[in-house]
Formats: C-alpha cells, sequence, structure tokens
C-alpha cells in the first residue's frame, strides 16, 4: 500500500519508522515537509522512502494519506489536497481535537474519499524528525472517529495501520474525544506551562532554580513541548479547555482552604488522591 504521511515531526516520523518495521513491509511510505533538511533527514532515519516538498506529488498515487501536522494546519492540507486525492483514496490525521477535524473533512474533501479521524495516545516532549522512534506508539490507545461516508474496508485499513503501530484502537466521537482529552492531556500541558512561567519569572527563581529536583522536573515536562503544536490544540478546543480550568480552579481551591485552615481533611484528601493514581496505574500496566 503507498501511504502519504504529511508533516514528518515526532508523531509523523514515527508512524513512518513503525510501518516500515519488518523484512518486507507492506507499507511504501512517501513523507511530505515544507523542509528540504527535514525530508533529507527522514530519509537518512529510514522513516520514508521518497521524500516530497510538492503536496500534489506526495497524495496524487496514495492509497492511504495521513496528516501529522498541527491541528489548525489540517483544514489548509484538506483544501490544497482535495482536487489530487485519488478516488477511493483513505485520509486520516493525527490531530489531538477532532470536532474541527471532522467538520472540515466534511466540508473540504472529495466524496470519493473515505475520512478516519485519529488520534494516537502518545507523545513527549522532545518534538521534530530528530525525536521520532519506531516504539512510540507501543500499547498506546490510538482513538478514532470514523466519519459517516468512511466504508467498513476503509475503517478496517485504519485498523490494520494503528495495529501495526503497536497501538490499541478506540472508537471515540469527536465531541466526546474532544471533553475528555482536555482534561487529561490539554490541561495538563497547560498546568505544565503555568508553573514554569510562574517560578521562572520570580525574583528568587535563581536560587530556586538550585533546588528544582525530580518533582519539579516531572511535573514541568510538558511545558517544553512543541508550542505550535501546542497552542493549535488549545485554540481548537477553547470550550472544554476552559471548561476544565474552570474545574481545576474549584478543587484548587479547596485544597487551598485546607491548608490554610490546617485541616486534618488535608491528609485524607491527599491520601485519596494517592489511592486513585494507584488504581489508574494498576489499570495500565
Amino acid at each position: 500500500m503507498l501511504v502519504a504521511i504529511i508533516g514528518l515531526g515526532l508523531i509523523g516520523g514515527s508512524i513512518g519508522l513503525a510501518l516500515r518495521q519488518g523484512k518486507k513491509p507492506a507499507w511504501e511510505i512517501v513523507g511530505h515537509s515544507r523542509r528540504r533538511e527535514t525530508v533529507a533527514r527522514a530519509l537518512s532515519l529510514g522513516a520514508i522512502q521518497r521524500g516530497e516538498t510538492n503536496l500534489k506529488d506526495a497524495v496524487k498515487l496514495a492509497e492511504l494519506v495521513i496528516i501529522a501536522t498541527p491541528v489548525l494546519t489540517v483544514k489548509e492540507i484538506f483544501s490544497r489536497i482535495a482536487p489530487y486525492l485519488p478516488s477511493g483514496c483513505i485520509v486520516t490525521d493525527t490531530g489531538s481535537t477532532k470536532v474541527h477535524v471532522m467538520k472540515w473533512a466534511e466540508e473540504m474533501l472529495p466524496p470519493t474519499v473515505h475520512f478516519i479521524g485519529g488520534h494516537p495516545m502518545a507523545g513527549r516532549e522532545t518534538y521534530g524528525i530528530q525525536a521520532a522512534e519506531a516504539e512510540l506508539f507501543r500499547k498506546c490507545t490510538y482513538c478514532l472517529t470514523p466519519s459517516e461516508k468512511a466504508s467498513p474496508e476503509s475503517i478496517d485499513t485504519v485498523i490494520g495501520m494503528t495495529k501495526k503501530l503497536g497501538a490499541i484502537p478506540l472508537f471515540i466521537g469527536a465531541q466526546e474525544h474532544d471533553n475528555l482529552v482536555a482534561g487529561i492531556s490539554h490541561l495538563p500541558m497547560l498546568l505544565s506551562a503555568a508553573l514554569v512561567s510562574l517560578t521562572t519569572e520570580s525574583p528568587s527563581w535563581p536560587k530556586m532554580s538550585k533546588l528544582a529536583a525530580s518533582g519539579y522536573h516531572d511535573l514541568t515536562r510538558l511545558a517544553s513541548g512543541n508550542p505550535e503544536v501546542n497552542s493549535h490544540i488549545c485554540l481548537s478546543n477553547q470550550e472544554a479547555i476552559i471548561d476544565w480550568i474552570d474545574k481545576f480552579s474549584r478543587e484548587l481551591g479547596r485544597y487551598k482552604q485546607l491548608v490554610a485552615e490546617g485541616d486534618k481533611r488535608l491528609e485524607q484528601a491527599l491520601t485519596e488522591a494517592s489511592k486513585a493514581r494507584e488504581e489508574w496505574l494498576r489499570q495500565t500496566r
């Protein structure tokens, strides 16, 4: 199968590496990036077999197109590739939000194309093609949101792709997806960035920085993520993210009150949180 990957960063590059694993890969990979140096790096890493800087040339013969770019860029890509997609082509994306993407696909892609929205729940704070690795998606949940027009065969193809990546496919509606990931993915990223902003802008930071250890390191890891990708996520899921920020503010206020009052219930709250996290960890092992 001829696969075109548009966007050769961490996610796109890792998909290419994973699909090309094995002695006789069934996936022939064409990669697209606006930057020639990125294409050259992807070729040298073995993530793709052919590179293109022209979108038309990348997709014109493709059976499967994977769009792995910041989410707000997807709309423009749909518009640019729509005239050149072969009839029966399958298109999917890896965007962290789905409501807008599904709407754009319905409006802009030709009716002869099968669209299945996708979002691998995997990543790291490093980004770019240099950070790509074939095992990135191993055992991760891969969200799938098929359009109403997607054929069963096209859905099966994308399921097969996710399994080749080592991921676990999960079907979910666009609105539910965006509401849920706002709480467990987008909110943590903003909390991480806010903590870095707060502490590094403090006049005490020169001394604080010498004291900062594993706790600060772990909690601020997400602040090192791709700023373009993260801003696109927030701007394409504003309502859900704001709702979760409000909920978090109320919960933080509850902890603030427990601390301020020297309330013995603080230990109980911390115990309950610890137990809840341990239970989640057991479920994911």
